[in-house]
């Protein structure tokens, strides 16, 4: 599944057609007819967006966003509203009590799915990394974060000037961003670094040239200094089908052409705090912690950090319903590279190891050195087939290629035993299935050593009974 998604109608035959639409992307769908149901299905369970009406039974949803901010999770709920009229005083009201999105009806269907995608992967990556960031300050390395330092800096890219020329002024005197304006060619080459470094974009499309901001998304994208910069697109004229397409390329948010540049300024606003969280949440993981719950051999996490993120993991999988799997991975007759080819030639492949074991998992995946030539490995959001699958794949990674070693111009061949247990809250009590992380590593840990009494080089899970 791609995300659970929240529908909030009083009428039912919406409700449905919703579903019916979601569900065929793969997402899971739940259903209120009101902000009191509503309210019961969040308090079970976190969903990954919310779309809901624009008139309930019992309030408006200005109402829910109040209700959402006084239970505490009003940041970590996306909600995207589906509005019969396209009023914008309404809007922009909607907009200033932290909707997500207000989309008039009727909504084109690749426009709602490219728009449910953007926010989920939005709020996903925030999510990890306040993840990461819970888990240094419970270590005790991360220090609070100052909101101090110079104003963000908002890039407009648009092709004739005159796109920008009459909402240019109302948008400066409602951000304190720092405004300026090129042509899509130097949008890239002037994003300097530093205090002036691009905190956002706003992409002013016309469809007679859309090519050349379809091809300077993903180059936005993939340059490091720009590349975790907010993107805001302008339509010149609405396209659903290019406004899907520029929201899966990588834009943030998407909005008509002649804006009241008060909503322009709400919407860039609203982009700009994220960033300005998520990279605090950034450079406070990045800066505190290396060295003391880094490996210094294999640069991957040591135990001290591990253990914490675990936990942290095994606590949200319990409240989201989510699964995770748990692998330890140990390298065969590791002993033995030691004792014949040198303690030089065993650092390189365990250096090697630790390589190819990062390099096919997902950034959202804990890999850690836990021992000698022992690691560590946590999914989250796996289901036993996958965690499966990826287990195997990480045997014949290592199995597959030889590794270079010191002094041999031949590499050398080894492989590696891999314990494996699934925690899924999903099919069942989360006490008897989600048990601490000690007891998962165990399990791990037991599944580990019949691997190893069955030949090694494989996979053996070790699976709790309902």
């Amino acid at each position: 599944m791609h995300g659970k998604v929240l529908v909030i109608d009083p009428i039912a035959t919406n409700r449905i057609m919703l579903r019916v639409k979601l569900e065929a992307s793969h997402y899971q769908m739940v259903q209120a007819g009101s902000i009191a149901e509503a309210m019961r299905e969040i308090g079970g369970a976190l969903p990954d967006l919310v779309l809901c009406a624009d008139t309930l039974p019992d309030g408006s949803p200005l109402r829910l966003m109040a209700r959402l901010r006084k239970a505490g999770v009003a940041a970590k709920v996306p909600v995207i509203v589906l509005n019969a009229s396209a009023d914008t005083p309404q809007r922009l009201q909607l907009l200033a009590a932290g909707v997500e999105d207000v989309l008039t009806k009727p909504v084109d269907d690749r426009l709602l799915l490219a728009r449910a995608r953007s926010v989920i992967r939005a709020y996903a990556s925030a999510s990890e990394w306040k993840l990461r960031d819970g888990t240094s300050r419970a270590l005790g390395f991360a220090e609070p974060s100052t909101t101090f330092g110079p104003a963000p800096h908002v890039r407009i890219i648009a092709p004739d000037p005159a796109h920008i020329a009459s909402w240019r002024p109302g948008l400066s005197a409602g951000t304190q961003a720092q405004i300026s304006a090129c042509a899509p060619v130097d949008a890239v080459s002037h994003a300097d670094t530093g205090p002036t470094a691009t905190d956002a974009f706003v992409l002013v499309v016309d469809p007679e040239r859309s090519a050349d901001m379809l091809a300077l998304l993903p180059t936005i994208r993939s340059t490091a200094d720009t590349r975790h910069s907010a993107i805001l697109v302008v339509q010149v004229e609405p396209d659903a089908a290019l406004g899907a397409q520029l929201l899966d390329l990588g834009a943030n948010d998407l909005m008509h052409y002649d804006p009241d540049p008060a909503e322009l300024a709400l919407r860039l606003n609203a982009l700009l705090a994220r960033k300005r969280m998520t990279d605090a949440l950034r450079d406070t993981v990045r800066s505190g912690i290396e060295a003391a719950v880094m490996d210094p051999l294999t640069g991957l996490h040591n135990r001290r950090y591990a253990m914490p993120h675990l936990a942290r993991i095994a606590d949200r999988a319990q409240r989201s319903g989510k699964p995770f799997a748990v692998m330890v991975a140990d390298m065969d007759h590791f002993k033995r590279i030691n004792d014949v080819y040198g303690h030089a030639a065993g650092d390189a492949v365990l250096v090697e190891t630790a390589s190819r074991l990062r390099e096919n998992l997902r950034a959202v995946d804990l890999v850690a050195r836990i021992g000698g030539e022992e690691f560590l490995i946590v999914l989250p959001g796996a289901g036993l087939a996958n965690a499966k699958k990826a287990a195997q794949r990480l045997c014949q990674k290592i199995r597959d290629d030889r590794f270079d070693v010191p002094g041999r111009a031949q590499g050398i061949e080894a492989t590696v035993s891999i314990g494996m247990t699934v925690c899924d809250p999903a099919r069942g009590s989360t006490t008897t299935l989600c048990p601490t992380p000690e007891a998962l590593l165990d399990r791990a840990d037991k599944a580990l050593y019949d691997a190893k009494a069955e030949g090694r080089n494989r996979v053996t899970l070790s699976r709790p009974a309902a």
